[in-house]
């Protein structure tokens, strides 16, 4: 059969729904070839929207989200998406085209090393030089990508090879069981765990991804033991639980931190170097075991004293079976830490002055939205505030990346949350530097007659930065711009488009988007006055009290 045909069928024999792609001309013959499939192709305005919602894809369903685009520029384009996914623990493919390899006449027009630029940044990437190992070279990419640490792989395909002729042959999918963890492991464990004074359960990335919730929920439940999440952690354990401190948005300095600096064992379930860490290891300090599916990367931050390498639930299963709750545990401060944080944290829930805090964003749409709803957000100062006072009530119903923590990708990863889940209400914040970087895929939303509702903070500035421009004592220079009139940019595409002047007008819009249908952008004035007196003045104080 024709290569680019096989190439199809492989995809489609690898459960394949969508393609989020931006043709080229070296993608014509696979292009056709998905012309008869069943294999859905999204077209996106830009590579980075087509590879955002591949990632977020992989995120959701732990299968390969699969993205395309040409050669040269394309491919460039996919660059930030395949570090996002990397680093993030999302499996994606990419796959890319090239000019004929055999026999080319446009020179060296457009082409670039693509395999060896994606080689620091994926686990997998080679170009398909023999059409006949299209099917294997298919199933090994899939097979990386969806292994733990999951994440992104890459093939290139050549024009020529795609129009050669080959052997119909597909690779039967295959699964694997991710080993247990040694039983010395756990027995050590639990030896470190009960002889701890103050022990605290800490639930990163690796946690979210599989089903441990209810194992971790079991732990803490028949423990008693206090737990914490990272960012990317947020909702493996329902964050209404009595033993729920909080998040840890920052590295330190906040209420949680008080807490951190006084355990003295941490047990680590499923956080790695890669997200930006919840806390600092000191020599002397506090002991960590790690619980994850590989051993720990040394840092000079983190170096655990323990690994229980292996599948995640199994060790929590083992720990809750084999753990007897101490007597000697002393969860005081913890229980000090807990009051703290929910008295600070509802502080300016209820104030409505406007422009809005982002305190009060976040408690209206902890309000209004359902358990299983979701907010995805972009990258910017906003995402500290979601992560620290949003209280999420199930897995992945808070989606931020903490890991690349990329601006641009908080618009198309809702979209791809509303194909996946339209049964839930999708709403997007993002700030109006990270919106603008990848506004184009509002096209993409209508045309798709997705559900969501994107709210923009507008402070005409990189928020982000200024805040830390402003702690470390710098003058405010070099990051403010102008932005368009945003309701008549969502207009222009066929969205509706809202600017509340109140409170209570931001209310009745957000009420009106969430209840209708279609793409609604709302243009939010903020207020980020408090940034820099709450997170870096005022919380050093009351935690040093504390």
């Amino acid at each position: 059969m024709k290569a680019s045909d096989l190439f199809v069928k492989a995809l489609e024999n690898e459960g394949v729904e969508y393609i989020f792609a931006v043709p080229g001309e070296e993608n014509l013959d696979l292009l056709q070839s998905l012309k008869n499939s069943k294999i859905k192709l999204i077209l996106t305005r830009h590579e980075q929207g087509a590879g955002f919602m591949a990632a977020t894809y992989g995120r959701l369903t732990g299968k390969p989200g699969v993205c395309m685009a040409t050669l040269g520029p394309g491919a460039t384009n996919l660059v930030t998406p395949a570090a996002y996914a990397q680093l993030g623990g999302m499996p994606i493919m990419m796959i890319t085209g090239q000019k004929p390899i055999k026999k080319s006449k446009q020179a060296r027009f457009q082409i670039i090393d693509v395999v060896d630029m994606m080689r620091p940044i994926t686990k997998y990437t080679k170009q398909i030089v023999n059409s006949n190992n299209i099917a294997s070279q298919i199933r090994e990419a899939f097979r990386i990508a969806q292994e733990e640490k999951p994440g992104a792989v890459h093939l290139e395909f050549p024009e020529d090879i795609a129009q050669e002729d080959c052997e119909d042959t597909v690779f039967q999918v295959t699964g694997h069981i991710i080993p247990k963890p040694d039983d010395q492991a756990i027995t050590d464990a639990v030896k470190m765990i009960e002889a701890a004074k103050m022990p605290l359960l800490l639930i990163g990335a690796g946690a979210n991804r599989k089903i441990t919730c209810e194992a971790l929920k079991a732990f803490v439940d028949h423990t008693g033991i206090y737990f914490f999440t990272t960012q990317m952690g947020k909702g493996v354990i329902d964050e209404r639980h009595p033993q729920y401190l909080g998040t840890a948005a920052l590295s330190s300095n906040d209420f949680l931190h008080a807490a951190i600096e006084e355990a003295d064992l941490i047990i680590n379930v499923g956080h790695d170097v890669i997200e930006k860490p919840p806390f600092f290891m000191k020599q002397g300090g506090k002991k960590v075991i790690h619980v994850n599916f590989d051993p720990a990367e040394v840092d000079p931050v983190y170096f655990p004293q323990l690994n229980v390498v292996g599948d995640i639930t199994n060790a929590v299963k083992k720990l809750t079976a084999e753990l007897s709750p101490q007597t000697h545990w002393d969860f005081e401060l913890y229980q000090k830490v807990k009051k703290e944080v929910a008295e600070h944290l509802s502080k300016y829930f209820e104030d409505t002055r406007f422009p809005m805090l982002p305190q009060r964003l976040v408690n209206l749409l902890r309000k209004k939205l359902d358990s299983k709803d979701v907010i995805t957000l972009d990258n910017g100062v906003y995402k500290l505030w979601f992560a620290r006072n949003y209280t999420c009530h199930q897995p992945n119903t808070l989606l931020l990346d903490n890991a690349l923590a990329s601006m641009g990708a908080g618009l198309p990863s809702a979209m791809a949350v509303n194909m996946l889940l339209p049964d839930r209400k999708v709403v997007s914040v993002c700030g109006d530097g990270g919106f603008m970087m990848n506004s184009q895929e509002i096209e993409t939303a209508v045309r798709l007659k997705l559900n969501l509702t994107v709210i923009i903070l507008n402070d005409e500035a990189y928020g982000m930065i200024k805040w830390k421009q402003e702690d470390m004592g710098f003058a405010d220079f070099g990051l403010d711009y102008k932005n368009p009139d945003f309701v008549k940019y969502a207009e222009s595409y066929g969205a509706k488009g809202y600017r509340p002047d109140s409170d209570q007008e931001f209310q009745q819009i957000l009420d009106q988007c969430l209840a209708s249908d279609g793409v609604k952008l709302i243009d939010l004035p903020v207020d980020y006055s408090l940034n820099h007196p709450i997170l870096n003045v005022m919380l050093k104080e009351k935690v040093q009290k504390l």
